[in-house]
């Protein structure tokens, strides 16, 4: 059977992680490398703030190329999407006759409108693998699974600070507050996925310093120590 090749949006958290699990189960597709936006200023993931050693290496551990849109900090909306249009063009000259882009998205019509619009611009086509899943059901599924992942950056105007820094499992995921979806969807935590069926060898984190920026975000920052690896 012919496949498709099909590159991941990756933020490095757990929905993107599940996308890819659920493409690679989809034999038409062959998903040939994640793409991430990164804060050239702090070397960084954005959004997420993950290292931008540990976003090289979870690509290494995945079997997956990775590639690169970064952004000076502050940046415009233009600049990113003149970035991003950038490294899409490399893809098609890496791997000729790509023109798919998967999402983690899960239901944020607005954001998925967006993604539809700027990738057509180039060219590109979207996919969604999980749009539209039960979050409930989805977190849970990632847990038993044996996925790893911790939770990175809080949003502490709908979640408290102190889940910043923790392991994103079911302990963490009974504790959470109604109103707070499960998957963090509607930007109230995001992730850093480490281990799990999916990666060839467990990353060795080490947890560093909490900090709050723009009196809002709650960061936890984490260090890949190599020589635990």
């Amino acid at each position: 059977m012919n496949t498709t090749p099909i590159l991941l949006a990756w933020s490095g958290g757990k929905d993107c992680l599940l996308a890819l699990e659920r493409l690679r189960a989809e034999p038409h597709w062959q998903v040939v490398a994640l793409l991430t936006t990164v804060n050239r200023t702090y070397g960084r993931i954005a959004m997420h703030g993950v290292r931008r050693d540990i976003l090289r290496a979870q690509a290494r551990a995945l079997g997956l190329a990775l590639l690169e849109v970064e952004m000076d900090w502050p940046g415009s909306n233009e600049a990113y999407e003149s970035a991003h249009e950038n490294v899409l063009a490399q893809a098609r000259m890496r791997w000729p006759g790509i023109r798919h882009c998967a999402f983690g998205d899960l239901f944020l019509e607005d954001v998925r409108d967006y993604r539809v619009r700027q990738l057509g611009r180039a060219g590109w086509r979207t996919l969604f693998p999980l749009w539209g899943e039960d979050t409930a059901a989805l977190s849970r599924r990632f847990v038993g699974e044996g996925h790893r992942a911790v939770l990175c950056c809080v949003d502490t105007q709908q979640l408290d600070a102190d889940y910043c820094g923790r392991a994103y499992d079911g302990a963490l995921l009974d504790r959470l507050p109604a109103g707070v979806d499960p998957c963090g969807e509607r930007g109230e935590f995001h992730t850093l996925s480490y281990g799990g069926p999916l990666f060839a060898r467990e990353l060795a984190l080490r947890r560093g310093e909490s900090v709050l920026r723009d009196g809002r975000f709650q960061f936890t920052d984490f260090l890949l120590d190599e020589a635990l690896g």
